[in-house]
């Protein structure tokens, strides 16, 4: 099978389970949670399998499934998964503001350099730029978790921030484009 393939089977084939089984049972978070977390774990096994090194991405958002889902279903409390992608995206922006503020160290660029070069300007734009994105995304969760229906909640976590990420990815073309380094 494709590598390609295979790790856009690991990405959202966890979250496939997650919305088939949440909606085949009645619209049950506590049902589809554990589904969950098996195949995320399942999911991050296979990519270390395949590419024999630990995928840390994947990796974090596993044990952060299993964390915060395991105390939904623990305490029968769903805030606990509400707050998750808050948390993250929290952790995300500090991650990335810390390390440039603290640590003279850009994260975005440890990550992405191998994707393109860019000047130490461009990548502290784009630095920012995620890091701001990422606050955006946890304030936009709990605006929608504390005043929608579950439903609309569980539906908001895939068409409407993954489309809102690829919008905003997508903006940051020209950004890339201007601080693109020159070839030689």
């Amino acid at each position: 099978m494709n590598k390609s393939l295979l790790k856009f089977i690991t990405d959202f084939g966890p979250l496939l389970i997650f919305f088939t089984v949440y909606y085949k049972n009645g619209n049950n978070l506590i049902v589809a949670i554990p589904p969950l977390i098996f195949a995320t774990i399942l999911a991050v096994a296979i990519m270390y399998f395949v590419e024999k090194k630990i995928p840390y991405v994947p990796l974090i958002g596993g044990i952060l499934i299993t964390l915060f889902g395991g105390l939904t279903l623990y305490f029968n409390n769903p805030i606990f998964i509400y707050m998750k992608p808050t948390i993250v995206n929290i952790i995300f922006a500090l991650a990335l503001l810390i390390s440039k503020f603290f640590f003279n160290k850009n994260f975005l660029k440890i990550f992405l350099q191998a994707a393109f070069q860019l000047s130490e300007l461009g990548w502290d734009k784009l630095n920012f730029r995620w890091a701001y994105f990422f606050i955006f995304l946890a304030i936009l969760n709990e605006i929608v978790w504390r005043t929608q229906p579950e439903t609309t909640w569980v539906n908001f976590k895939v068409w409407g921030i993954l489309p809102i990420t690829f919008i905003f990815t997508a903006f940051q073309i020209p950004l890339i484009k201007n601080y693109k380094l020159n070839e030689k």
